[in-house]
């Protein structure tokens, strides 16, 4: 594949049909050369995820968890293996096109918000749409809704530096979800916030798997959050292995 093509397929947004694969890693390996030692953080791991479908990734803290993250959005490069989101390999794009598939497929919530401080929150939220080419005034009406969704309609033209951490963290939900993402990447999404402000995320999250086919991948240490998803995979020694409801692996 050429690299003009590649970079129409970054930009044109490919949309599988609703329980096709959307994201699918390939013998995902990482390993990190420290002094004279490898350590292999992720030993071909292998993951699909359905679009439409809400899959939680629970496990200790240094399993691997945000390395992995970091791969499935194309923030770091695999040793070995591949991830495929929306059936492009992430593999077959340069930086630039790389740039824009992320831009148009993935939206990220980090654990914590990456907001621009000099920026309202209105402005964050609406940032990736203008990074697109959108106009401002467009691109501020998507994210404008988006924040009256997460609860934030009133704090609007507030910037980070005024808002709690729990209003950031639903900033930053809202700045993830604006561009009608294929892919949601979330780490620890429900960290910071209330459990009334949680359960608003969560049925925002239900809303969006329900009505588009956008699919979810949430890194979390919360079982009950973990608990709501569509399946629960535990990483551990560098693999993914699915958990068994509670009720069926008593």
């Amino acid at each position: 594949m050429s690299e003009t093509t590649m970079q129409a397929t970054a930009e044109q947004g490919a949309s599988p049909a609703p329980g096709a694969p959307m994201l699918e890693c390939l013998d995902l390996t990482r390993i990190y050369h420290e002094g004279p030692q490898d350590v292999t953080v992720l030993d071909g791991l292998a993951l699909t995820v359905h679009a439409g479908e809400r899959v939680a990734i629970v496990g200790s803290s240094g399993s691997g968890k945000t390395t992995l993250l970091n791969l499935l959005g194309g923030l770091d490069q695999p040793t070995r293996g591949e991830v495929r989101i929306a059936g492009e390999s992430l593999l077959d794009l340069g930086d630039a096109a790389l740039g824009r598939f992320r831009n148009r497929h993935i939206g990220f919530v980090y654990q914590f918000h990456h907001l621009l401080a000099e920026f309202t929150a209105l402005e964050n939220a609406a940032l990736p749409l203008i990074v697109r080419g959108q106009s401002k005034k467009q691109a501020e009406v998507r994210a404008r809704g988006l924040l009256e969704k997460v609860g934030m309609a009133a704090r609007a033209d507030h910037k980070p530096g005024e808002l709690s951490g729990g209003e950031r963290q639903r900033v930053a939900i809202a700045r993830a979800l604006v561009t009608d993402p294929s892919l949601v990447l979330m780490d620890e999404p429900t960290g910071n916030l209330d459990q009334h402000t949680a359960a608003h995320i969560l049925a925002l999250m239900d809303e969006l798997a329900r009505t588009t086919a956008c699919a979810f991948v949430i890194v979390t240490h919360d079982p009950a959050l973990a608990a709501h998803q569509d399946r629960v995979m535990r990483l551990d020694e560098g693999r993914l292995t699915e958990q068994l409801p509670a009720a069926e692996g008593a």
